[in-house]
């Protein structure tokens, strides 16, 4: 892989109020990562908050690009405690570059799935606790320069979240949050959401991943979110999510 470009970073803000965006098609599609994997991923793209125009062509056209994080930031944003932080860093450095995008489309001729990495490169410096990361050019046009059809929510609204499935939730529900409702049937819940393919039963699914998902984003994010299961005889077949902001202080969805 060539040098990738090393993005500026900008310094009026501190990082929990920057922004993390990505397309829509993106926060709907299987992102593979682990919690840990999550929080660097949002961590680096939210270092790239207000990218120069003429970077995000040099990054989506040429090397793609680089961020630089620590074991510091990483604890401060988390609230976690620096070994862990150190440890979670690591982890996730040694694993960003085996985790894949898949995304679906359906087209006149059938299912269309493409699988794109998230990186290129990562550097983890032992004993440092710091970590570059080097984005790939083909995953910048979902990351850089978005105009429409995008999803944008501060760092430190994800950033309390425990669960990796609580935050595929909130990104889901903020990819339409234009409209108010998700009804996604089993099967596009299930891409969206990275559930296990052992979790073969709606019952399993609901117990492990859409209660748990639910409780923490009404509790920490103080979401007013409605779930109804839509059913075919006995089956459930789609599930439809409803949801607005919490008059009463919330922060927007």
């Amino acid at each position: 892989m060539k040098k990738a470009n090393h993005i500026k970073e900008r310094t009026d803000k501190p990082l929990a109020e920057r922004y993390v965006s990505m397309s829509n098609a993106l926060a709907r599609s299987a992102q593979g990562l682990k919690l840990s994997e999550k929080r660097v991923v949002s961590m680096a793209l939210a270092k790239t908050d207000s990218v120069p125009a003429k970077d995000a062509i040099q990054a989506q056209w040429k090397n793609g690009w680089t961020v630089h994080l620590t074991a510091d930031e990483y604890a401060n944003e988390f609230n976690i405690d620096a070994r862990t932080a150190y440890d979670q860093l690591k982890d996730a450095a040694d694993n960003l570059l085996k985790r894949q995008v898949r995304t679906m489309v359906q087209t006149v001729k059938g299912l269309k799935e493409t699988k794109t990495n998230w990186c290129g490169q990562c550097t983890y410096h032992h004993g440092e606790g710091w970590v570059e990361i080097a984005f790939t050019p083909q995953i910048a046009p979902h990351l850089l320069g978005l105009r429409t059809k995008f999803v944008s929510y501060k760092l430190e609204q994800a950033g309390a979240l425990r669960s990796i499935y609580s935050w595929r939730l909130f990104e889901c529900l903020k990819s339409w949050g234009n409209k108010g409702k998700w009804s996604p049937d089993i099967d596009e819940f299930c891409h969206a959401m990275d559930v296990p393919k052992s979790l073969t039963d709606f019952g399993q699914i609901r117990r492990r991943v859409v209660e748990p998902a639910l409780k923490e984003l009404r509790e920490k994010d103080n979401q007013l979110i409605d779930l109804a299961l839509i059913k075919s005889g006995r089956k459930v077949i789609k599930l439809k999510f409803t949801f607005r902001p919490n008059p009463q202080g919330a922060l927007d969805l």
